[in-house]
């Protein structure tokens, strides 16, 4: 070897060095599957709480906690139920919000090889039918808000379902609850063949439908292997603590929702479970969150509502100093947040340290907001196919706009490069899906030489630091060659005060058929128009809306003014993970375009 190819080899190495070490900045214990995961933390956290469950009754509120020994012990109990109806290497579909029940029937299946399907609880009827079709389900573990639904899939027979269970007892069903006191029955008989069960790490154990931003959502195998490695490397990037509070907002059938909440028993924290969307601020405030876990639409939302309120008390201008003054203080070492906006924290629960967006593009600004008040907030990025994250901010690569750096375990390359460096990202690793069930062709199509292309458009910076600059399919390409992002242009149209959510696309120009108009359909904030512009019809609304488009397009280069705006009080198609399905609403508009035309 020459010594300039030694040379080399030693700069490889140490760049890699450089790499592992932003990318590492926790120590944590890395599991093969999620058996052993479950199995050590009810060994080191025993008597910590896993999961709060809230009753009801009236006025009288009680908090049920759940140890970590018992949600094993629970876990346990339901899989050796499960076997018992002969429900062993079958496949149990999961449908329901969020709680306690939804855990230990996920659970409860990987910890005994059963694939787990969890399904959307907000399916159309046909949807969800053609979904258990697809899946090949055995078996649904249902909540009970969904009977009906539930009752009219027994009645059509179409499915391949043999046994339902309702979350709570429900007559003419089986219940989870009644369903652990058989399990004890046949535990305390000596069964053992599901404790006693050997997980194999590479076997599709999780079935998961994509959100369906097209019209055929595509069904992704996971295997315990692909969760475990992921949830060690979330692990090992981000701060956090068995002292930790988390609420379970994320929807457990999204990979991230459920990924995430078995992290959070990997590591010991406590989770509990919201009430909905309108009484986020009221649980904030009731459990102390520590730890949130959102969408960027939803975490927007909670800083909107606080800056909303320093705006009330009139005390934008003083936030805006202080801000300032401890920003300062920072680059000296020296940090007061949260003890300078005491009183913004304490409006959240007064404990919130933590925040993780995740599932689509967060806003830079939203970001940096919370992490000037003295609440972290980091981006991660990722697919259903990765298990789900890819990359991710730490501790260390701190970067608003950008999504960090790749997780321990994985390599992400860009491909195909253009002369800005923009690229489509792929990625190879062990979070990588075995493929789409029964769709040989669609995964050859992502599946190459053991990289994943994700179809997501994005560049390195000279740091090794990763920004997504859109879809690939979303790119819209300008007669003249020109290609426009319209995640860029959205994120900047959301900021405008009466803008609720917007999507940007090319409307087919009516003179020149080869080219397309940059333009925006607006679904406008009524809170605001209502507070603000109460005395302005639509129409001038509308003017008001415009004119702040104009002044955003002076901000960019001319190919990327916005030609054209739609305004309308009715809001935009979106998938249960706050995605716009931009193919329905391009139906939409074209239809509503040809009425008039």
């Amino acid at each position: 070897m020459s010594k300039k190819e030694k040379n080399t080899d030693f700069s490889n190495f140490l760049k890699k060095v450089k790499e592992k070490d932003l990318r590492k900045v926790f120590e944590a214990k890395e599991f093969n599957n999620v058996k052993d995961i479950i199995y050590n933390s009810a060994k080191v956290f025993r008597d910590q709480i896993a999961f709060v469950i809230k009753h009801k009754n009236g006025d009288e509120i009680e908090y049920e906690n759940v140890t970590y020994k018992r949600l094993l012990e629970d876990i346990n109990k339901l899989g050796t139920a499960f076997y018992s109806m002969k429900l062993k290497a079958k496949r149990i579909a999961i449908i329901g919000k969020n709680r306690y029940e939804w855990v230990l029937a996920h659970l409860a299946n990987l910890l005994g090889g059963i694939v787990s399907v969890p399904l959307d609880k907000d399916l159309e009827y046909e949807e969800l039918e053609t979904s258990l079709v697809r899946s090949k389900a055995d078996c649904i573990v249902f909540d009970e808000k969904l009977t009906e639904k539930i009752e009219n899939v027994r009645k059509n027979g179409k499915t391949n379902l043999k046994k339902y269970i309702c979350m709570s007892k429900k007559d003419g069903f089986d219940s989870i609850e009644e369903l652990l006191q058989t399990g004890q029955k046949y535990l305390s008989d000596g069964k053992r063949d599901y404790i006693d069960y050997k997980i194999d790490e590479n076997a599709m154990n999780i079935l998961l439908f994509t959100s369906g931003t097209t019209d055929k959502s595509k069904a992704v195998m996971l295997s315990q292997k692909n969760i475990a490695s992921n949830i060690y490397a979330l692990q090992v990037a981000e701060d956090i603590r068995p002292t930790d509070t988390n609420i379970a907002f994320l929807p457990f059938h999204h990979i991230f929702g459920s990924t995430c909440m078995i992290m959070m028993i990997a590591s010991g924290v406590k989770t509990v479970f919201p009430d909905g969307l309108r009484y986020i601020k009221q649980n904030l405030n009731e459990y102390h969150i520590t730890v949130f876990v959102g969408v960027p639409v939803l975490i927007e939302a909670i800083y909107k509502t606080i800056m909303k309120e320093i705006e009330k008390q009139g005390k934008t201008k003083l936030i805006k100093y202080a801000i300032r003054i401890s920003n300062i203080l920072l680059k000296f070492k020296i940090d007061i947040r949260r003890i300078l906006f005491k009183q913004v924290i304490n409006a959240l629960g007064g404990e919130l340290r933590f925040i993780v967006s995740g599932g689509a593009p967060a806003d830079s600004k939203i970001s940096k907001g919370f992490n000037d008040l003295g609440i972290k907030t980091v981006q991660g990025y990722g697919l259903s196919e990765t298990a789900p994250v890819i990359a991710a901010e730490n501790d260390k690569v701190m970067k608003p706009g950008s999504v960090g750096v790749p997780m321990i375990n994985d390599e992400i390359k860009i491909a195909n490069k253009d002369s800005q460096g923009i690229g489509e990202i792929i990625v190879k690793g062990p979070n990588i899906m075995l493929g789409y069930y029964e769709m040989p062709e669609l995964t050859s199509e992502v599946l190459k030489d053991g990289w994943f292309y994700t179809g997501d458009l994005g560049y390195f910076d000279n740091k090794g630091i990763l920004y997504i600059t859109g879809r690939n399919k979303n790119l819209i390409v300008l007669k003249n060659g020109k290609k426009v992002f319209p995640e860029e242009l959205e994120t900047l149209i959301n900021r405008l005060e009466l803008v609720e959510e917007s999507m940007v696309f090319g409307m087919p120009d009516s003179i020149d058929k080869n080219d397309v108009k940059l333009s925006v359909k607006i679904f406008y904030n009524k809170e605001i128009a209502k507070e603000k512009y109460s005395d302005k019809s639509e129409n001038e609304l509308f003017d008001i809306i415009w004119n702040q488009i104009k002044e955003v397009n002076k901000s960019l280069p001319r190919y990327k003014h916005i030609q054209n705006l739609i305004l309308t009080d009715e809001e935009l198609i979106k998938t249960t993970t706050k995605k716009v399905k931009r193919q329905e609403e391009m139906k939409k508009i074209m239809a509503g375009v040809n009425k008039y035309n």
